[in-house]
């Protein structure tokens, strides 16, 4: 937090020893099963992961907003009358967000100074900007000193970003980064808010993240058309059975229902039901430290997104298939955007180069090696407040 302060005050060339400023830090985000479901009513087993951001806020003598990011040393501003969505502003409009946010609960905004630092990978499907959003609602919390509860906060960024982003659905980001816990797992009901933490039942594995550095173009239309199809595949199963969600076909052979649907439908939408299934066998699985159905469901979960959801790719597929055949490891599931993104691999720590070597046949077929970061289950978004450090600035 020190460093962000430092920053922070570098830039703005703040050298008074009484200047208020305050940091937020919010954790990246990993998804391990259920990310792909019905907008609005998903189930999702996911973690905070111990990479961060950090949002400094402090207060200026102008009526001018000033916006900057260190990782690129870019720079961005506006004023206090224009604090709107600006596609132009990309990565300003997180931080805007939280201003809207607190305009609406009558804070008029004021000028001010943001700096976001941290080492989230960027582009790669890890919430980087859910938590510049989350870091930058609670450094305005204690910036106004509102009295806005986590619960409503929550809510109040969900409303918010679907504002600005045409409807674009985030709040289970919100609720994970919100509730994040050391050495834990979340199980996180996007439709009632409820969040399930459960300890980590393998803490002397390790975590992997590898980004397969497939570019994400075109996916966005992709996923749009298999959202469709859900909506489709969900209005003609409660025909057949009233439903107002897939959660109320859990447990349910679905041979039967499934008969008529179109292929599509049918497909992405038994995924979303098995999925669904998976899940609360994992639930039972990790509390109980099943080992063997972690395994079975983590590949399976894979299995599915391949073969149902239709949302991965050859090179995602090729470092699963490895992991497969890898002892000592766990398991292995994309996560991340789709048709490209990341792998997780969940491995014993003494196994993790047999691994690795395999890797030099992933550049050789495929022209590029994969980012390779290890993570571990983190805690929840928090707040620190700093005083500049005196002479910060030359």
């Amino acid at each position: 937090m020190a460093e962000a302060a430092l920053i922070h005050c570098k830039e703005y060339e703040i050298t008074d020893k009484n200047e208020r400023i305050v940091i937020a830090e919010a954790p990246a985000r990993l998804n391990l099963m259920g990310e792909y479901s019905q907008a609005g009513a998903g189930v999702v087993l996911a973690c905070g992961i111990d990479r961060s951001l950090k949002v400094a806020v402090s207060a200026r003598k102008d009526n001018s907003l000033r916006f900057y990011t260190a990782e690129t040393s870019e720079r961005k501003r506006t004023s206090i009358l224009n604090y709107k969505f600006k596609r132009e502003d990309r990565w300003a409009n997180h931080v805007k967000l939280a201003i809207y946010l607190f305009s609406q609960k009558g804070f008029e905004p004021r000028g001010m100074s943001f700096t976001i630092t941290g080492n989230i990978p960027q582009n790669i499907g890890l919430a980087a900007a859910s938590a510049v959003e989350v870091a930058s609602a609670l450094a305005l919390r204690r910036f106004y000193n509102a009295a806005v509860s986590d619960k409503e906060l929550i809510r109040r960024l969900d409303e918010c970003h679907k504002e600005f982003y045409e409807g674009e659905n985030k709040l289970c980001d919100f609720l994970i980064i919100m509730n994040a816990r050391k050495d834990s797992f979340l199980i996180v009901d996007e439709a009632s808010g409820e969040v399930v933490k459960i300890k980590n039942p393998f803490p002397k594995h390790k975590i992997f993240i590898l980004d397969s550095r497939v570019p994400f173009f075109g996916a966005s239309d992709e996923l749009r058309i298999r959202r469709e199809d859900l909506d489709r595949g969900l209005s003609l199963l409660s025909k057949k059975q009233p439903a107002k969600s897939f959660k109320d076909f859990m447990g349910q052979n679905m041979i039967e229902l499934m008969t008529g649907l179109e292929e599509e439908a049918r497909r992405h939408s038994l995924h979303v039901i098995q999925e669904l299934n998976r899940i609360k066998e994992l639930e039972t699985a990790l509390r109980e430290g099943d080992l063997a159905a972690i395994t079975r469901d983590v590949f399976h979960s894979h299995e599915s997104l391949r073969d149902l959801y239709e949302v991965s790719c050859p090179e995602v597929d090729w470092l699963v298939k490895r992991a497969q055949e890898t002892e000592g490891i766990l398991g292995a599931r994309m996560t991340g955007n789709g048709f490209g993104g990341c792998v997780y691999i969940i491995v014993e720590p003494d196994k993790m180069q047999n691994y690795l070597d395999k890797l030099e046949d992933y550049e050789r077929i495929f022209g590029f090696h994969p980012n390779i970061y290890e993570v571990l289950p983190s805690a929840a978004a928090k707040i620190v407040s700093f005083a500049a450090p005196y002479g910060a600035a030359p």
